[in-house]
């Protein structure tokens, strides 16, 4: 998937209330740009990072420009958009990028299911020799010494994704947790344990109960650094769960 028109470029000057930031364009404008993320976005915010948004002619948005990427270390781009790992899952899967889920004629998404009364990002139905396969996105932009950790904060949602999946495992069907590497910086992927404890144990019992656990990075910048309007999916990296 790619975006639809050139990213606007600009430094940005703070993050506030959690869904906006300001951001200081190239001819010295200030304006105040939707930041689609609701997690903490650590190591995603230095101060005067460089940062690429996404523009609307929408005359009826309240903001018309939203936060896409930012340039996280020197050299290194990650994408803060959580609105973007579904449709970046969902394509690399129906072009047949992840080889883990081949296959699968039908893909839906957000479909409801489960005691807890969840929706799942993708349910893929169809194949001719696999049950139905139940997949959980999560987007990876936490960086620290290459490795990629989640959650970047403490998520009850989260842990309540593992259960249902583990739920799907025991009902007979496939469940997936999709990790998507939105930092170019990263090599393999991790739970957060320094950062919620009990998102990793449950999700190593998730491991242990049959729900797999694979990961895919992003293509996000071209060979000069900068960004290269596309966010495919190229690439598996390790899921390492060992403590």
């Amino acid at each position: 998937m790619n975006f639809p028109e050139p990213l606007v470029e600009g430094r940005l000057i703070r993050r506030y209330k959690r869904f906006l930031a300001d951001v200081r364009l190239p001819d010295g404008t200030e304006v105040t740009a939707h930041c689609p993320n609701t997690g903490s976005m650590l190591g995603c915010q230095p101060d005067d990072a460089r940062v690429w948004l996404s523009r609307s002619n929408n005359p009826k948005r309240k903001l018309q420009y939203t936060w896409e990427l930012v340039e996280a270390v020197p050299g290194q781009l990650a994408c803060i958009n959580t609105a973007r790992p579904n449709g970046q899952a969902r394509s690399a899967v129906e072009s047949g990028t992840v080889a883990e889920l081949a296959g699968y004629p039908s893909v839906r998404s957000e479909v409801k299911y489960g005691e807890e009364k969840s929706r799942i990002d993708l349910l893929l139905s169809g194949h001719e020799q696999q049950p139905d396969a139940w997949v959980e996105v999560k987007n990876v932009t936490l960086a620290e010494d290459a490795q990629g950790f989640f959650p970047d904060a403490v998520t009850t949602r989260g842990q309540k994704h593992l259960r249902e999946l583990m739920a799907q495992v025991a009902s007979g069907d496939r469940a997936v947790l999709f990790f998507v590497v939105n930092h170019t910086g990263i090599e393999a992927v991790r739970p957060a344990d320094h950062i919620d404890p009990t998102y990793g144990k449950l999700l190593r019992e998730a491991a242990d109960a049959g729900v797999e656990v694979i990961a895919y990075r992003a293509h996000l910048c071209g060979g000069d650094g900068e960004p290269s309007g596309v966010m495919t999916l190229t690439e598996s990296v390790p899921v390492i769960l060992e403590l």
